[in-house]
């Protein structure tokens, strides 16, 4: 699950740096992670992980980090 959120984050995220390098903490908007990109990294993750996330995940805290984002991932996947 990791490697594909990480790669999502590469690809969409706009991030500066090599997502290989963050820690699941790191805050994902200090290192350039705008509202836009988070938009695309959602959807990136609602088809790579054949999910739709609710309405009440839609806040920042969500996408803030790795760990936040395999948090909300796995709790969308326990839902389905």
């Amino acid at each position: 699950m990791d490697e594909t959120i990480r790669s999502v984050l590469a690809e969409h995220g706009g991030l500066a740096g090599e997502t290989t390098d963050l820690g699941d903490d790191d805050d994902l908007y200090r290192l350039g992670l705008s509202s836009h990109a988070t938009v695309n990294v959602m959807l990136a993750l609602e088809d790579a992980f054949s999910i739709e996330f609710p309405d009440e995940m839609m806040r920042k805290s969500t996408f803030q980090s790795v760990a936040a984002i395999r948090a909300a991932v796995t709790e969308v996947m326990g839902e389905q």
